[in-house]
Order: structure tokens, then C-alpha cells, then sequence
């Protein structure tokens, strides 16, 4: 992973659901940066996203502390008061403003935090600053993750070199609107804070919310981005060659994390891109990807190398999306399986199959009545996903 200026990183095992793994971090900027963040919709969010959110509206955050092993969810009163002590023996420790930090959780919902061990592990992941690496914050918030998901970028302003960098955790309870998913990108690039919230929230909107595993969202997502600036570059700003520089690599990093996602989907055996186009406009475009990579029906197909395209045009019919089904065309990769609304030929579901049988590919539909596009990423539908999730709390 590229360095990232003014950034450290602790990690530290809490025993916060089980021993023999590290499940608290703290992620350090040594000065206040400008912080922008997205959480979930759900109405029914979480001790720590509703602390965070009070927080960030300052603009400024200094130290992400996050944990696994426990949501602090459905939690009520004693849940809000383990948020907030958490944030302040973060503050505390680093002598700065409990409104400084920003608090993310992820694991079981409904279980209330165990302030004991936490407290117990303060000490060593503030002292431990100085040890850790951005990779070892990415393994601790894994969950049902295989692997850690990680992502960076390096680009120049006026010959200064900074960095964007990520990580994210997020396998299962993934759907668009944020996910069970925590992702938190680090700059130490000095950008205009408007730019940043825009740059950020479209960058967002392209790449976690264009995901999908099983169509559940969370009551804890949290999307983090700090920028400390101290790489010392002049500020970046929109509507210039260094602003789209700046814009191209914080989507790169994002959609990189996001497909990490897709691709660790709990019991996933494909990665599959869904592009709808010729759509009358963005809103008909995304319900159509939505409905077709959301759909059970789909996503079993795909996880039986089923060329089951019926069902495709099924999904689009009821997605809400304005559809003439005497327009429609499907294609996985380059194979035409539909035109017209109709099979394309005898051979198709066999040259169908046989794209099915690829870990990765294409789900292409022309809904043939106007010129917007949408793309989302989705995964099969595997009996090891309902394994997984029977038994998610043992």
C-alpha cells in the first residue's frame, strides 16, 4: 500500500465477540482533516452511525475508531452511551475533541457492546499508533469476509505526489443505499472541501451504490473519506485538469472496493456486471439493473449456468421501468440470447451457457426507448450463502 502522509494506524484484539483475532483500530490523522461521510438509510441505524453523523456534520474529523464482532444495534440507551464512551476514550487518549472522532461498528445485531473489554484495550491501541499499517485496519473490520479489500492510487499536483487510499469490509447484507458494508478512504491531498463532498458523494453513488449481493441493507453503513493535506500540494478544486485527476482516482478507488465486495459475496461464485441501456431516462435505467441483479430467480440461474433469459425480461418488466417488450434485447457478453422481445435463434441458450460457465461476465440489456445507462455488480445465489447466514450468529 502507498504511503499516505500524516496518517497512522493501530489495531488491537478487545475479544469484543470472540478471542484469537484483532477487532479494534483506530485510523489517525496527526492533524484535523476535512471529513465528508455517507451512512445507510435505513430509519433503523445504529449507535455509532447516529454519533457519527452529529459529528461529521463539523467538516472535520481527526481518528476513526472501528470495531468487529458487535453492531452495537437495536441497542437503545446503553448502546448510544458505549458510542459515546467509546469516542471519548478515543478523545481522551489522543487529548482532542470527542466531536474529533468518528465511531463505526459492524458484526451481530441486537447485543450489547462489551464496555469492559473495550475499555481494557484502550491503552494498547493508542500507544500501538505508531506500529500499525492500513492493511491491518482492513483485516480487522473483516466479518464474513475471505479476505481484506484494499485499494490505492498515487497522482501529482504541480509535482507534488499524493495518495488515495481505501479499505472496506462488506460480504453479505449488501445492497445498494449503502450496505452492511464500511468502507474509509484516506488523502493526504489538500482539496477544497465543496469539491471534496461532490467528488466524494458521486464517486459513492458509482460505485456502493451500484452494488448488490442479496439485496439487504444495513443498519450500520458508513462511508468515511479524510483529507489531511499534508502530501503539501496547492488545494485541488473542480473545474480543473488536477480536480479531474483528483476525481478519477478517488472513483477508481472506490469502484475497486466496491467489486471486492461483490466478488467476496458470501457463497458468491460469479462477479456478473449488469448494463441496462436505451433507457427514456437514469431513474428507468437504474430500477431495471436493479431489479434484474436483485432478482432470486437471476441470481440462481446464474449460480446453475441456467441461460434462463426469461427471467431476465421478467425482472425488467417489473422493475417499474417503462418497457416495450417488443424492444428488448439481451446479450450476455457478446452473445445475442434475445431481440425484439424474442429467443434470438436456436443456438443461443447454448452459446449462453457456455458465458454462464465464466466466473466473470456481462448481462447486457437495450431497453430501446431512450439514451440513459445504468451498470450494477452483482453475485450469484448460492446454497453456501444460505449456510453461511443460518448459522451467522454461532
Amino acid at each position: 500500500m502507498n504511503t499516505i502522509k500524516g496518517f497512522r494506524f493501530s489495531t488491537v484484539e478487545a475479544a469484543i465477540k470472540k478471542a484469537g483475532r484483532k477487532d479494534l483500530a483506530l485510523i489517525f490523522s496527526e492533524v484535523p482533516a476535512t471529513a465528508v461521510a455517507v451512512f445507510t438509510t435505513s430509519t433503523v441505524k445504529a449507535a455509532p452511525v447516529l454519533v457519527s453523523q452529529k459529528h461529521i456534520t463539523s467538516g472535520s474529523a481527526q481518528v476513526l475508531v472501528v470495531n468487529s464482532g458487535n453492531a452495537n444495534a437495536c441497542t437503545g440507551e446503553p448502546g448510544m452511551a458505549a458510542a459515546r464512551e467509546t469516542v471519548h476514550l478515543v478523545a481522551k487518549g489522543l487529548g482532542i475533541s470527542d466531536t474529533a472522532v468518528q465511531v463505526c461498528s459492524t458484526g451481530v445485531i441486537g447485543v450489547q457492546m462489551p464496555m469492559d473489554r473495550v475499555r481494557a484495550a484502550f491503552p494498547a491501541v493508542i500507544t500501538g499508533l505508531s506500529s500499525g499499517t492500513l492493511e491491518d485496519v482492513a483485516l480487522a473490520i473483516m466479518t464474513t469476509d475471505t479476505f481484506p479489500k484494499l485499494a490505492a492510487k498515487t497522482e501529482q499536483v504541480g509535482g507534488i505526489r499524493y495518495t488515495v487510499a481505501g479499505i472496506a469490509k462488506g460480504a453479505g447484507m449488501i445492497m445498494p443505499n449503502m450496505a452492511t458494508m464500511l468502507s474509509f478512504i484516506i488523502t493526504d491531498a489538500a482539496v477544497e472541501p465543496g469539491f471534496l463532498d461532490s467528488s466524494f458523494r458521486q464517486a459513492v453513488d458509482r460505485s456502493f451504490n451500484a452494488i448488490t449481493v442479496d439485496g439487504d441493507t444495513s443498519t450500520n453503513d458508513t462511508c468515511l473519506l479524510m483529507a489531511n493535506g499534508m502530501a503539501g500540494n496547492p488545494r485541488i478544486t473542480g473545474g480543473s485538469p488536477e480536480g479531474n485527476s483528483f476525481e478519477s482516482a478517488l472513483n477508481d478507488v472506490l469502484l475497486s472496493l466496491a467489486k471486492q465486495i461483490v466478488k467476496d459475496g458470501e457463497g458468491a461464485t460469479k462477479f456478473v456486471e449488469i448494463r441496462v441501456s436505451g433507457a427514456k431516462n437514469d431513474a428507468d435505467a437504474k430500477r431495471a439493473a436493479l431489479a434484474i441483479a436483485n432478482s432470486s430467480l437471476v441470481k440462481t440461474a446464474f449460480f446453475g449456468q441456467d441461460a434462463n433469459w426469461g427471467r431476465i425480461f421478467a425482472a425488467v418488466g417489473y422493475s417499474g421501468a417503462e418497457v416495450d417488450q417488443s424492444l428488448l434485447s439481451l446479450h450476455f457478453d457478446e452473445v445475442c440470447m434475445a431481440r425484439n422481445g424474442i429467443c434470438a435463434g436456436d443456438d443461443a441458450e447454448e452459446r449462453g451457457t457456455a458465458v454462464l460457465k465464466q466466473k466473470e461476465f456481462t448481462v447486457t440489456v437495450d431497453l430501446g426507448i431512450g439514451n440513459s445507462t445504468a451498470t450494477v455488480y452483482t453475485s450469484d445465489l448460492t446454497h453456501e450463502y444460505v449456510s453461511i447466514n443460518a448459522d451467522y450468529r454461532s
